[in-house]
């Protein structure tokens, strides 16, 4: 009788199971598992990759590690520098910049744009002048004057005048009583240059 009812109720316990259809049914659940894996395995290596040429090629943080700039970067700051902002266009009086020192390429340094090619840069009594006209100071400046050298053996506070090269820029720090800049290792080629601070 429990036959006659288990075969009307569409179920006949008696007959094993179709192994082969469980098979196929755990396979599909599998590979769908594998795909779904594979498909964050793709994500992350795709947004990796974008990261890395993104680095290489596009945009980078440093991290200010110096008071020259203060108080427009303070030690202990991080910036992103677009690598690509001088690719069409050159650089401009006023743009912060991050480049290789020319005499220790090994170290990135940071300062502002104050002279271009052709233009004639002088400082008197510490006070910046470019083609005979006094340069405004950018409001975040800083003055520390603080003296390890003479006045007079340092070209810190009267330098010049000199006439920048073509193709090359003057750079100083926005603090400028402390940083090593253009008027103690001269102006700075393009080439140098690694990018524009954002």
């Amino acid at each position: 009788m429990d036959q006659q009812l288990g075969t009307q109720a569409g179920y006949d316990p008696v007959s094993p199971p179709d192994w082969t259809a469980v098979a196929d049914k755990l396979s599909r659940k599998q590979k769908k598992g594998k795909s779904l894996l594979r498909e964050y395995l793709e994500t992350i290596l795709i947004a990796l990759l974008a990261a890395v040429l993104l680095r290489l090629f596009v945009v980078s943080a440093y991290h200010v590690t110096s008071g020259s700039m203060e108080d427009t970067l303070l030690a202990g700051d991080y910036i992103f520098v677009s690598k690509l902002a001088y690719e069409y266009s050159p650089p401009k009086i006023g743009d912060v910049i991050v480049f290789s020192n020319p005499y220790d390429p090994g170290k990135d340094y940071i300062k502002r744009i104050v002279a271009v090619g052709g233009q004639t840069v002088e400082v008197v009594d510490k006070v910046l002048v470019v083609d005979g006209q006094i340069s405004p100071i950018p409001e975040s400046s800083k003055n520390i004057d603080s003296r390890i050298i003479p006045a007079e053996l340092s070209p810190r506070d009267n330098f010049g005048p000199l006439v920048v090269p073509d193709g090359q820029y003057f750079v100083m720090g926005d603090n400028r009583d402390d940083s090593q800049d253009s008027r103690f290792w001269g102006c700075l080629d393009k080439s140098n240059i690694k990018g524009k601070a954002l």
